[in-house]
This record gives C-alpha cells, sequence and structure tokens, in this order.
C-alpha cells in the first residue's frame, strides 16, 4: 500500500502532495479514529465531498504522525487519485491527463475544513514520492516560557509555562549528548515491532525572549512521544533538579524516562525531502529495519 502509483494514462493512479497547518489543541491526534475528532477524519471527509477526493481509493498518508495537542506547520501528506475523463462535461476544468486545478481545489477543500486545519498547497507528486518513507528529517519545535507568573495568555495553546528558571547552557550541554544514531527505547513509547533506532541530527535550546525558551530538535525520524520525552527530560537538567549527564545516563540504560512534556507546546516545523531522482531511493531505505550493528 505504500508503493508509488502508476503513472497517469496507464489505467493507474496520480499522487497528490500536499501540505498542511493545524492547531492540535482540539483534536484527537492526526490519526482518525472512531468517534474521535482528528485531522486526518476530517481532511478525508473533505477530500471527499469534491472531486477528484470521490476517487481517493485509499486514507491518507502522513509523513509524520502526531499525538493528541500537537500542533502542526508544515505536515506533508499523499493521496492517490483516479484522473477524471477529460472528454466528460463536469464542473471541473481538467488538464490532458484528467487532474483538476490543484490550486482551485485546495481554496474548495479550505471552505469545507473548520479553521484550525488548513492546507498550504498540493501539487502533483514526483514519481516515487511517499510522505511518510521518502522523508530525510523531520524538524520540531517545542516552546517554553519560565516566568514566574506563567505563560503569556496569547501563547498558552502552544506554549508551557515551567515554574523555575532555566539555563540553556546547561540544556544544550546536555542535548548534545544525545545526538548521533542511538537506540533512543529510554524516549519512546514502546510499539510492537517498531524499532527504537533513530539517528537524532541536531538539538538545540535558544532564549528567543526573556522568558521565552525554545527547543529546535531534528531527526531522521521519531518514535512515539520521543520529542516530548526528550524535552520533558532536559528540562529537569535545565532547572537544576537533575545532572547534566542524566538523560546520558538514561540513553545507555535503555530505562525509559518517565519526563514526558505535555503536548500543546510542542510544533512539527517541517519535513525534508531529497531531490526527485533520489525519492524512491530514499523510500526503500526507511523502509528497511534498522539495526545498530548495520546502520
Amino acid at each position: 500500500m505504500n508503493e508509488p502509483a502508476a503513472p497517469a494514462g496507464e489505467g493507474g493512479l496520480v499522487r497528490v502532495r500536499a501540505e498542511l497547518s493545524y492547531d492540535g489543541t482540539d483534536f484527537a491526534g492526526w490519526a482518525k479514529q472512531p468517534g474521535q475528532r482528528t485531522v486526518q477524519g476530517l481532511f478525508e471527509d473533505a477530500l471527499a465531498k469534491q472531486p477528484p477526493g470521490r476517487r481517493v481509493p485509499r486514507s491518507v498518508v502522513v509523513a509524520g504522525r502526531t499525538d493528541s495537542g500537537v500542533h502542526a506547520a508544515g505536515q506533508v501528506v499523499h493521496f492517490d487519485v483516479e484522473p477524471l475523463d477529460p472528454a466528460q462535461p463536469g464542473r471541473l476544468r481538467v488538464d490532458s491527463e484528467g487532474i483538476p486545478d490543484l490550486d482551485r481545489m485546495v481554496h474548495r477543500w479550505n471552505r469545507i475544513l473548520p479553521p484550525d486545519v488548513r492546507v498550504r498547497g498540493a501539487e502533483r507528486a514526483p514519481a516515487g514520492f511517499d510522505a511518510r518513507f521518502s522523508a530525510l528529517r523531520r524538524h520540531y519545535r517545542y516552546q517554553v516560557s519560565d516566568a514566574p507568573w506563567g505563560v503569556d495568555p496569547l501563547r498558552r495553546r502552544d506554549t508551557l509555562a515551567w515554574n523555575r528558571p532555566l539555563d540553556t547552557g546547561a540544556l544544550n550541554a546536555a542535548a548534545r549528548e544525545l545526538l548521533g544514531l542511538n537506540d533512543f527505547a529510554a524516549y519512546c513509547k514502546p510499539r510492537e515491532g517498531a524499532t527504537t533506532i533513530r539517528e537524532l541530527q541536531s538539538f538545540t535550546w535558544t532564549r528567543e525572549a526573556e522568558h521565552l525558551i525554545v527547543a529546535e530538535v531534528s531527526a531522521d525520524a521519531f518514535c512515539h512521544s520521543m520529542v516530548r520525552s526528550l524535552v520533558g527530560t532536559l528540562l529537569m537538567v535545565g532547572d537544576g533538579r537533575r545532572r547534566a549527564d542524566w538523560p546520558q545516563e538514561l540513553l545507555s540504560s535503555e530505562v525509559r524516562t518517565t519526563a514526558v512534556a505535555p503536548p500543546h507546546g510542542l510544533t512539527l516545523q517541517a519535513i525534508d525531502y531529497p531531490p526527485a531522482e533520489q525519492l524512491a531511493t530514499r523510500a526503500d531505505q526507511a523502509r528497511a529495519v534498522r539495526d545498530l550493528g548495520s546502520a
């Protein structure tokens, strides 16, 4: 089900890439769940209500699933559609391969969607593109206020209140020790059959304003709850309650941390992809199960 779509004009499907942003406050995460308000559920409903959505044969594939309460500024998805017949009269203008004007479709989808989720753009995907497996890295941002009075009311939906002063020097020193290819079992919620080996490529803390501290975290991929676990653990170093080497000790011991930061401070910022000619190769590499001995 993750194979690239067949070329248009050969009886196959056409793959569309779209970029979304959403305020995760009132969502039960990305993934569709019975009886729950989810981003995937609402987006697939919007696709089904407008052509070519009536012809979407499978669910939307997302670059990175977000948990309940987590936001996204640059989420990437793909879905496969059956081309429309250019000779068939209808309300939509289509090109010679039966693909409607995707800029117009974005406008239509956004008229259907609620204001806390937006489709920022859509285009035909290059050959070999897979929103999940072709990704080179994901970038997350976590915002924390260490003001003694809490969080600015205008930022309460995307910033965590931390009632202790934070030392960015200590935070960055501890973060550097976690970089590289490691088994992050201590920082992941376990899932049967899923690897916890990840390459943490960047992890920095910056004081952007008097009381606003931002963690920026990038990796080839993240396992479940990994970013929030990393942030929650390091915050205890930053406020002086734990030693600077404690996060590294947890990593080596693979004893799962219980310091998991709340979801509302976390935003999926962006997804990086390789050049078009490398998309299929990257997808094949990402599907392979890794271990530290063969990585």
